[in-house]
């Protein structure tokens, strides 16, 4: 009996030292580590907005904030309606018809998502202003000569806001509507043809029912990137929460305002994700037996045949063509004024906020994704998943969360330093390149968990299981095995994080170093006095690196397609 006691207490300590050493493995601790890091600005957010410093909570709710909510909704409303009508619209005729240049729209419809809003704002804004050249046109034609002779639409407006952002963000609804469409079975189009519905019936209680998972989650995306919006609605006067953090926060002085502002927006973002999650959740039902089979593509022919051309020309047209032309021209006119000392100072800048993010993001989204891969705990599952939230949190509202906790260190670290050595240490993060970076890549490190993600569940688990066998470590079999078949992954995070980076305007506008530039805040400045030519060069170093992850999705979309129609 004594014997069988010490083996039962030997045993019992066996398990609590290996539950010890899992507990403190290091890649549990990293990954619940930078989830408290991603989620540290929204408790930080929330803290300030309950217990601000000067409390204007009244002031905001009488004056401004019914303002702020207003427009937001409405923008929201506005591009939710134009990127599902472009998006759905366009996504069903490439997928279900055949007709010329239907090939080539498939990857053309994508490119608008390398323009950012504010960019393609400015654009158009002088495009069509009454001193543009559609005007001038207008007014040569006819005979006019003051505004008050003829009616034109204010581009700076409400709506000039809704129809540009829908113009470049509607392929998020486009490419998620369009793999499904793909992925629906021809089988039950054809039942419904036979029970005597037309086309276009068909169409709405068929196919874009079971297409309606797919699309909420585009939608969601899109009104993301509506909500994250500042340059387009500042410089169109369109008052949004974001304008408003920006407005309260630099211009009144009062960050406790910002706060309790950004908490209002967050609760927008926990919509949006509900919407994202129920959507992600659903899609798992819709999905048919046959989806892989080929689908035979109805040809258009007469009007119908330009009416689908017409269609799916106008948002490439709109959204990227024409203002990509105007880019060019602007950037060919006024290179000599452009290619100055201080705009390669503002690329090396760009280059080195974006390149920086992109490599901590990579090699952070490792850490979770193979922290996760070791250990299928529901606590690590969690702790991923809320590594991931930051990219549903708008640039402004981060960047009011990152400097509430980094000021509060470098306040305690100077008010230490001033008690025991008489020296003042300043503002070491605040204000600084590191607040930038960090608020980069908890914005943008979800991109990179998926990307990683998605390629290291390809890896069989019989690789990590093979090298633990022969005596590597988890760390070595990471080295050794995984990383070489994650590259391309690990690459695409990179590329992904590094371009939205640079197109990033909210968060550099407000966290960026005293005379610190990069190229989206410079083409911001100019175009906000009226100056886009000068800036037009930047803009279009911004949009050329945003076409290399567009090329690359469309890519790997039509490698995907071309694998699962031989499947």
């Amino acid at each position: 009996m004594a014997i069988a006691s010490s083996s039962n207490t030997e045993q019992a300590q066996y398990r609590f030292s290996s539950a010890l050493i899992n507990s403190a493995d290091p890649w549990r601790i990293g990954t619940v580590v930078i989830a408290l890091l991603a989620i540290l600005p929204v408790f930080a957010i929330l803290w300030l907005a309950f217990f601000p410093t000067e409390n204007i909570w009244p002031h905001l709710v009488k004056t401004s904030l019914p303002r702020y909510l207003q427009n937001t909704i409405v923008l929201m409303l506005g591009v939710g309606t134009s990127v599902f009508a472009t998006g759905v619209s366009t996504a069903y005729l490439v997928s279900n018809y055949e007709f010329p240049f239907r090939r080539m729209f498939e990857w053309l419809l994508l490119l608008p998502l390398a323009f950012p809003a504010y960019v393609v704002a400015y654009l158009y804004t002088d495009l069509l202003e009454f001193a543009g050249p559609v005007q001038q046109g207008l007014r040569t034609l006819f005979g006019w000569q003051l505004a008050s002779d003829y009616w034109f639409p204010n581009v700076r407006s409400m709506g000039g806001a809704v129809m540009l952002m829908g113009l470049v963000l509607y392929p998020y609804v486009y490419l998620l509507a369009r793999s499904s469409f793909i992925e629906q079975s021809p089988n039950l189009s054809a039942v419904s043809r036979l029970s005597g519905r037309s086309p276009f019936k068909t169409f709405m209680f068929v196919s874009l029912p079971i297409a309606r998972p797919a699309i909420a989650i585009g939608v969601a995306l899109a009104l993301m990137e509506t909500l994250n919006d500042f340059g387009t609605v500042d410089f169109f006067s369109v008052h949004t929460l974001t304008a408003g953090i920006y407005d309260v926060w630099l211009n009144m002085g009062n960050l406790g305002g910002a706060a309790q502002i950004a908490s209002v927006m967050l609760t927008f973002v926990v919509l949006l994700l509900s919407l994202e999650y129920v959507g992600r959740r659903r899609q798992r039902f819709y999905q048919s037996a046959g989806r892989f089979s080929n689908k035979q593509r109805k040809q258009l022919v007469g009007r119908s045949k330009w009416l689908a051309i017409f269609v799916c020309a106008a948002p490439v047209s709109l959204g990227f063509i024409l203002p990509f032309l105007m880019l060019l021209k602007y950037a060919i006119q006024y290179f000599e004024q452009s290619w100055s000392p201080e705009f390669r100072e503002y690329v090396f800048n760009s280059l080195y906020v974006s390149t920086t993010a992109a490599v901590v993001c990579a090699t952070l989204a490792v850490v979770v994704c193979y922290g996760r891969r070791l250990h299928r705990s529901t606590s690590m599952i969690i702790a991923a998943r809320i590594a991931s939230v930051g990219y549903a949190v708008p640039g402004a509202v981060l960047a009011v969360g990152i400097v509430i906790p980094l000021a509060s260190f470098d306040n305690a670290m100077d008010t230490f330093f001033r008690a025991r050595f008489d020296i003042s240490t300043g503002l070491m993060l605040t204000g600084t390149t590191f607040a930038l970076i960090m608020t980069y890549v908890i914005r943008f490190l979800a991109i990179s968990i998926g990307s990683v993600e998605s390629s290291m569940s390809k890896i069989s688990e019989s690789v990590d299981m093979a090298a633990r066998t022969l005596g590597y470590s988890a760390s070595r079999t990471l080295g050794r095995f995984q990383l070489p078949l994650l590259k391309s992954g690990i690459l695409t995070a990179a590329l992904i994080v590094f371009v939205d980076t640079m197109k990033e305007l909210p968060a550099t506008l407000l966290l960026r170093p005293f005379n610190f530039e990069t190229l989206s805040t410079h083409v911001y400045q100019f175009a906000s006095d009226e100056m886009i030519e000068q800036s037009a060069l930047g803009a279009l170093c911004i949009v050329i690196s945003g076409l290399l992850p567009v090329i690359l999705l469309s890519k790997t979309i039509s490698q995907s397609q071309s694998l699962a129609s031989r499947a």
